[in-house]
């Protein structure tokens, strides 16, 4: 199983960007899909996930109303819509997937909880 994250790159405060998903190995239909982040000098944290077999969507609070997160099964990706970027938005993006079981909603919120990951892609806002 391999996951490749893309899209990342240097956007103004106030722009967007589009990160993508892709996967080998893997359907993410049968699989929870979340997007991580990590800025240097912090842990790694939640930023949004997809449940599996679901519409259902999660996101951390700093970036509800802003971040979207969905899921393409004809194509196999899942995408983060980015809008309304800050600088604290700069860090190294991660996609995961869960793998094979269901979690249950508070585990969507967690690392521990993805037994895929793609190797990162980094998003720099800054003017």
């Amino acid at each position: 199983v391999q996951l490749q994250a893309s899209g990342g790159g240097l956007v103004q405060p106030g722009g967007s960007l589009r990160l993508s998903c892709s996967a080998s190995g893997l359907t993410f239909s049968n699989n929870g899909v979340a997007w991580f982040r990590q800025a240097p000098g912090k842990e790694r944290e939640f930023v949004a996930a997809v449940r599996k077999g679901s519409l259902s969507t999660y996101y951390t609070n700093s970036v509800k109303g802003r971040f979207t997160i969905s899921r393409d099964n004809a194509n196999n990706r899942v995408y983060l819509q980015m809008n309304s970027l800050t600088p604290e938005d700069t860090a190294v993006y991660y996609c995961a997937a869960t793998g094979m079981g269901n979690p249950i909603t508070s585990s969507y919120y967690r690392a521990a909880t993805y037994s895929y990951w793609g190797q990162g892609t980094q998003v720099t806002v800054s003017s």
